[in-house]
């Protein structure tokens, strides 16, 4: 492992069943892979880092404007696959943000596309 690399991400849910199912779809397409699963969660991995998707002990909503994890921007290949993803999304758990500015809400010179889960976890999926 690199000194300094990402190790993994651990997200927790209210709703394992139905965030399991909107990010399993989302990872897999991004190439990652199925690793672990227990009673109370589950983990993809792409090379050395890994996304644990955990039931959460404690109730409570996430909110991405709150301190804490705004969210999370995966590298997600090129502008047409960014836009497949995008057009896919909503099938698969997942809300569009920013549509009236997509594929740039990120700025004249990002092309991305954003989408949020059923628990407001948003993704940024950047286009190369």
């Amino acid at each position: 492992m690199t000194r300094g690399a990402l190790h993994h991400v651990e997200l927790r849910t209210a709703h394992l069943d139905t965030a399991s199912r909107a990010w399993d779809w989302l990872l897999g397409e991004l190439g990652y892979t199925p690793f672990q699963e227990w009673p109370a969660g589950r983990s993809w991995r792409l090379g050395d880092v890994y996304v644990v998707l955990e039931a959460a002990p404690l109730d409570g909503a996430h909110d991405r404007r709150r301190p804490g994890l705004s969210h999370l921007a995966f590298g997600a290949g090129d502008a047409g696959q960014v836009e497949q993803l995008w057009t896919d999304a909503p099938a698969h758990g997942w809300t569009r943000l920013y549509e009236d500015r997509h594929p740039y809400a990120g700025g004249p010179d990002h092309r991305a596309a954003f989408l949020e889960d059923a628990e407001r976890f948003k993704v940024e999926l950047v286009a190369s």
